[in-house]
C-alpha cells in the first residue's frame, strides 16, 4: 500500500526541489511527509530540503513526556543525506559541555549557534539523533528523516525569526554534552547495512535482493522506502520519492541493483 504524502511548506524550504519532486509554484517546501498507516503510527517518514538554517531544536523522550502527563510523545529520529551543496552542514550536539544556565544565556544572545559542532555532510552521511539532543539543520540539504511519530519540537534558537520559542520547554530536557560520533555513519549505494537497530525502530539499507540475515529480523509490517531503482509491494509498484507498507519483508521484490531502506518499530 502506497502511503499517501503531505507537502508542507517552511520558511527554510525551497522552490526547486531534487527528482521526482516538485513544488508547487510560489511555494517554499520544507518537508514531504508520509502518512503513517494504522497499522504503524508509530513511525513517520520525511523528505527534507533547506534552503536556510532550520532553528535550533531539541525534542523530549516518551519518559519526559509521560512525566508531563502528555502520554508518549518522545521523539528520536535519524537523518540520512541524499544531498548536499557544497559546504552543507548539519549541527548536533556542543563543541565541549554546556551547563544549563549557559546554554539558556547561548539561547537567549544567539550564540548557541557558535557552541554547536556543525559537520559539513555529503550524500551517503548518516546520523541518528536522540531525544534531548540540541541540533539543527543548515542550508542545502536533502535529507529521508525517519522518527518517532511525535510533532513536539522545542525551539531554543531561531535566527530571529518571528515564531515561537520554546526555551523553558526546552531547557527542561535539553542535553548539553557533545555529539557521540558512534551514533553516525556512512551509507553507500552498494551496501547493506544496518543503521538503526533500537531502541524505538530499526532501520536498515538493502542493495539488490533482500539478504536472509536482514529479512529474519523483519517480521510483520514494514515500512519500505527505495532510493534507488524500483521495487513490487504486493504487486504494487513504488518508486524513488515513494513509500509503501508492506504486511511482510517476503511480499517485497526489490529490485537486483537498487538499494532500499525497510524500517519498523520495535514494539515492546
Amino acid at each position: 500500500m502506497l502511503l499517501p504524502t503531505r507537502t508542507v511548506e517552511k520558511v527554510w524550504g525551497r522552490d526547486v526541489l531534487p527528482a521526482p519532486f516538485t513544488a508547487p509554484e510560489g511555494k517554499r517546501i520544507g518537508e514531504i511527509w508520509f502518512e503513517p498507516p494504522e497499522a504503524m503510527p508509530e513511525l513517520l517518514v520525511k523528505y527534507l530540503f533547506s534552503s536556510e538554517k532550520l532553528s535550533v531544536q531539541c525534542h523530549p523522550s516518551d519518559e519526559q513526556t509521560l512525566a508531563k502527563g502528555i502520554g508518549k510523545q518522545g521523539k528520536e529520529e535519524c537523518w540520512l543525506v541524499i544531498d548536499a551543496e557544497p559546504g552543507a552542514t548539519l549541527g548536533i550536539g556542543f563543541k565541549q559541555p554546556v551547563d544549563a544556565e549557559s546554554m539558556r544565556a547561548a539561547a537567549k544572545d544567539g550564540s548557541i549557534e557558535d557552541m554547536m559542532v556543525w559537520h559539513q555532510v555529503s550524500a551517503g552521511d548518516f546520523f541518528y539523533i536522540p531525544a534531548n539532543t540540541v541540533h539543527a539543520i543548515g542550508p542545502g540539504c536533502a535529507i529521508i528523516e525517519i522518527q518517532q511519530n511525535s510533532d513536539i519540537t522545542y525551539r531554543l534558537y531561531d535566527y530571529g525569526r518571528p515564531r515561537e520559542l520554546h526555551l523553558e520547554e526546552g531547557m527542561e530536557v535539553a542535553d548539553g554534552s557533545p555529539y557521540d560520533m558512534g551514533l553516525s555513519n556512512f551509507v553507500g549505494h552498494g551496501s547493506d547495512i544496518n543503521l538503526v537497530d533500537g531502541p524505538f525502530f530499526r532501520l536498515d539499507q538493502l542493495a539488490g535482493e533482500s539478504d536472509p540475515s536482514i529479512s529474519a529480523r523483519y517480521r510483520g509490517p514494514l515500512l519500505v522506502i527505495p532510493r534507488e531503482g524500483e521495487v513490487m509491494v504486493e504487486g504494487e509498484l513504488v518508486r524513488p520519492g515513494q513509500c509503501a507498507l508492506a504486511q511482510e519483508i517476503d511480499a517485497v521484490t526489490f529490485a537486483p541493483g537498487g538499494t532500499c531502506l525497510i524500517a519498523q518499530p520495535i514494539r515492546d
